[in-house]
């Protein structure tokens, strides 16, 4: 056995890293939970702190928080309806139905156990495949990141099943708020209407409080006012760890959703909620109960979890091996090793091995105190839903203002929250779908991005996209995923009719 790897697990096995790995993933499970306080935004407020700690001490306490972070974002979505994550928003479809079923402790248990399992098949990727796996990646061009964002497009089709217009007029709305700000190659400002704070455009973290947040904000006031109490029976946590038949249930989407979450977390800018959503998508077409999807159905949460959590250590994969971040926390974690006098990129394999193993075994145990310190939180955690509304929703409030602040310090970005907090209510009453909005905008920019380079490189030359075999290959994927739909839509229909036909 290669002697780096021996003195790697002895480094991250050490007192003091399993300590500051064990206090990352409390930190990140606080940070995950609140809406507003990205993962990014909890490292960058660590990492001064980890300057006077040792490189290996550093490193494992800020896997600790990108780990737990991902975990705790589906705490705030299944109990609250308000994902603490953009990865979470998957998880809020069939979480928060669970929870007000009284299932809270259900749905969290098979969250938590669901991102333990997608973590460690993403170290297993990290440790045997990442060389191969960041090989390919490697060669994707600009033809192919733009089908594979197409590709995760065409989820939307099936977000949109009840009615595919307004599914669209709800994608259409999410592209154009992307438009705004500047131009991705040209650097000019765009429908900014002469605001300076338009300029860097929209902050989708702002507008996913806003439009989770103030709906049910709206909907829990409505409640006191009625004299009910929505969150009565969803803090009934008498199986905390998922039954046997549960875990036979989420065997089909853990089997989805790890690798899906690894491969896209290669991808630089892939990130956690395309990884969340195509799980999501392509679990819900491959059940046999599909129509339980959004009602609350187990499958819907493990799918997303599972694939959040897989990014983590997809994403480490470019990070460790080539020196490319593929997301914004590893771009940040880029950083830290700079400060600490390391280079990541091949050359860290070679001259400094044991910490490069170091690194890997961390996000093992990161994982592995994920699921302990979750676990034994969960009890207390839930009963934030027996708090009376009436102190609840202000303090939730609260959060969600300072939460929008904080992004960028700047109060304009709470006026805007609270603006698609007015879309969401709209939405809302018109049934029109809010999720295809948000992929939209989780999407819009990547695509344009590529789109433009793609034709320009090209000289606007279209076959570039078909003569690639990975632009071909997920354009092929994005065909069959939008006929598929369609299919399951008209046979869902031909279903309707025949029972309600004497």
């Amino acid at each position: 056995m290669n002697p780096d790897i021996i003195d790697g697990f002895t480094q991250a096995s050490q007192f003091e890293t399993i300590i500051a790995v064990a206090a990352g993933c409390f930190i990140g499970l606080i940070v995950g939970m609140i809406p507003g306080l990205t993962i990014s935004t909890g490292i960058i407020i660590v990492l001064p702190l980890t300057f006077v700690l040792e490189p290996e001490i550093s490193i494992a306490l800020l896997l600790g928080l990108y780990v737990s972070g991902m975990t705790g974002g589906s705490f705030s979505a299944i109990l609250l309806n308000i994902p603490g994550t953009p990865s979470a928003s998957a998880t809020a479809i069939d979480g928060n139905p669970m929870a007000k079923k009284g299932e809270a402790g259900r749905a969290l248990g098979i969250a938590i156990t669901a991102s333990f399992i997608g973590g460690l098949f993403s170290f297993l990727c990290l440790f045997f495949i990442a060389p191969i796996l960041a090989e390919i990646a490697l060669k994707f061009q600009s033809p192919d990141l733009f089908s594979l964002v197409f590709f995760g497009l065409t989820i939307i089709c099936s977000f949109a099943a009840q009615s595919l217009v307004k599914g669209l007029l709800s994608a259409v709305i999410g592209l154009a708020i992307v438009t705004v700000g500047q131009d991705p190659m040209m650097g000019t400002a765009r429908f900014t209407f002469d605001q300076v704070n338009l300029i860097s455009g929209i902050h989708f973290l702002t507008a996913l409080i806003g439009l989770f947040a103030i709906p049910q904000l709206v909907d829990n006031l409505a409640d006191v006012l009625r004299g009910k109490s929505g969150n009565a029976g969803a803090a009934n946590i008498k199986s905390v760890l998922p039954k046997l038949s549960d875990l036979k249930l989420m065997r089909l989407p853990i089997t989805i959703g790890a690798p899906i979450g690894s491969f896209l977390g290669i991808l630089p800018g892939a990130g956690g909620p395309i990884a969340a959503f195509i799980s999501y998508d392509y679990t819900k077409k491959l059940s046999k109960n599909p129509e339980e999807f959004g009602n609350g159905s187990p499958q819907g949460i493990a799918a997303p979890e599972s694939a959040n959590n897989a990014v983590t250590g997809g994403a480490l994969i470019p990070m460790m091996t080539l020196g490319i971040p593929g997301d914004p926390v590893t771009a940040i974690l880029i950083g830290a090793l700079l400060i600490h006098g390391l280079a990541p990129g091949p050359l860290l394999f070679i001259e400094n091995g044991e910490f490069a193993y170091g690194i890997i075994f961390s996000f093992f145990w990161a994982n592995i105190f994920n699921i302990i310190i979750a676990f034994i939180g969960l009890r207390f955690l839930v009963k934030v839903l027996v708090i009376p509304q009436t102190l609840l929703m202000p303090t939730i409030a609260i959060l969600c203002v300072i939460g929008s602040y904080a992004l960028r310090n700047n109060f304009f970005d709470v006026y805007v929250m609270f603006g698609f907090g007015m879309l969401g209510l709209i939405m809302r009453w018109l049934d029109i779908p809010i999720v295809p909005l948000l992929l939209a905008m989780v999407l819009g920019r990547q695509l344009e991005e590529h789109l433009r380079v793609s034709l320009i490189a090209s000289k606007d030359d279209v076959s570039v996209f078909f003569t690639s075999p990975f632009s071909l290959f997920f354009l092929c994927l994005a065909a069959a995923s939008v006929f598929w739909s369609l299919w399951v839509e008209h046979k869902s229909k031909q279903k309707q009719q025949s029972q309600a036909s004497p």
